[in-house]
């Protein structure tokens, strides 16, 4: 979905503990931890489009 919407091909790095963080260029998108749940996926793909 992402690639298909903004050309790029995510990575996914696995982890433990519940962890589901979203990041892009060292910046953090959205966090699992902070908002309680997982994003629905215009919230991520809406902070990764270019600002015009």
């Amino acid at each position: 979905m992402i690639k298909d919407e903004i050309g790029v091909e995510p990575e996914l790095i696995r982890g433990s503990g519940g962890v589901f963080d979203v990041a892009a260029d060292g910046r953090l998108i959205y966090s699992k931890q902070q908002t309680g749940r997982f994003p629905e996926p215009y919230e991520v793909i809406n902070q990764l489009k270019p600002k015009r």
